[in-house]
């Protein structure tokens, strides 16, 4: 009963907090919409298992369908997909997600077939069927024991490039914890199903560790990795959400409240939302950008835009705009795609005006001009 109830809150847990990701501007992007599915699917994991124990496959035979999907090759996808996009926000990386997506889709496919006979009774496969979806089970077995290892052994390089050390530390973390979850489940279904072995008990083990997953990323991944360290705070941009609504931002409120406006650090949560919009819809490519653009954005005046930016990086909104812009230039300096571009046209794809602004910006964050910075990275 005890054990049945805390998978339970695990699995409510996971899709509370899956939905708060997804929904929540401050924490929704590109990256974290994929630890959303992730966090959806272990607690859909974890609901087979209730499932399982409760018996309701025997009273409600159609869950079967639910069971015999093979879940678990989503996991790998999404984390991998989580930390590549944490690393790397361009475009040309989401042209391939959907490769990753193939072993599961083949698998379900497979199953899905498999089940409409053996659960459903739609039709009855024939012999020579069945000899051929045992051959294509050997390709779902090779499958799942290259596919599942090789994604998350593959994002230990990725995570490499990743240079929020903070960020980097807790991301680790996460990706050694779902890695061992992975290798452990994997070892122990090819025991049941190459040695016979009852792995009843080992798998009421993994799934306690997945809830523990699920609650461990609610706490750090939420609570300490700075996206919502003020719970009262978080309840009021939860409840007024549409502050921002991406990709066309509304005003939903023309003056934060008060309480906020006294606490400007680096958890405000107005510069957060600015950092995401900065991060990850690479608002600073408008030239005409500017801070009254950037408080309509954010819902909030444009002198407190200014106060938030010179109290938390000690620079003004210009500067701290141009940051970001130099960086964007100095990543196509050293991007092989961009070799054909001249500096000029780097600067202006990255949101600069003229040359004269662009030089004066680059010289200013980097000390080089950026025909220094060219020369001194080849």
């Amino acid at each position: 009963m005890i054990y049945t109830t805390l998978l339970n809150i695990a699995i409510f847990q996971g899709i509370v907090l899956g939905l708060v990701i997804l929904r929540s501007s401050l924490f929704n992007s590109n990256s974290n919409k994929y630890l959303a599915y992730l966090l959806f699917t272990l607690s859909i994991k974890l609901l087979t298992h209730v499932f399982d124990i409760q018996k309701a496959f025997i009273s409600y035979p159609l869950l079967r369908f639910i069971d015999n999907i093979e879940w678990v090759f989503l996991i790998p996808a999404f984390l991998f997909l989580f930390i590549i996009n944490k690393v790397d926000n361009t475009e040309k990386h989401k042209l391939r997600n959907y490769l990753y997506f193939i072993p599961f889709a083949y698998s379900a496919v497979l199953n899905i077939i498999n089940d409409l006979d053996y659960v459903a009774g739609i039709y009855t496969i024939p012999e020579s069927g069945i000899a051929i979806i045992s051959i294509l089970g050997l390709l779902q077995l090779f499958l799942a024991v290259t596919f599942i290892p090789f994604l998350p052994i593959y994002s230990y390089f990725v995570i490499r490039h990743l240079k929020d050390s903070q960020e980097k530390k807790w991301i680790i973390t996460l990706l050694t914890l779902v890695s061992l979850l992975l290798f452990a489940w994997l070892i122990t279904a090819l025991a049941g199903l190459l040695l016979n072995y009852d792995i009843s008990s080992t798998m009421n083990a993994l799934a306690l560790c997945a809830t523990f997953i699920i609650h461990w990323t609610a706490y750090i991944g939420i609570y300490k990795y700075k996206l919502a360290k003020n719970k009262d705070a978080i309840y009021n941009f939860l409840n007024n959400d549409s502050a921002i609504s991406y990709p066309n931002l509304q005003i939903v409120q023309n003056n934060p409240p008060q309480e906020y406006k006294e606490s400007i650090t680096a958890d405000n949560l107005y510069f957060q939302k600015l950092e995401l919009l900065c991060k990850d819809q690479h608002i600073y490519t408008d030239s005409t950008l500017n801070r009254e653009k950037v408080a309509e954005k954010l819902g909030i005046s444009a002198g407190y835009v200014s106060q938030i930016v010179n109290t938390i990086t000690g620079d003004n909104f210009a500067h701290y705009i141009n940051q970001y812009r130099v960086e964007a230039v100095k990543e196509m300096i050293s991007d092989p795609e961009y070799e054909n571009y001249t500096l000029l046209t780097m600067g202006l794809e990255s949101g600069f005006t003229s040359k004269t602004t662009f030089y004066n910006a680059f010289k200013k964050v980097t000390g080089q001009t950026p025909n220094e910075y060219k020369n001194s990275s080849k």
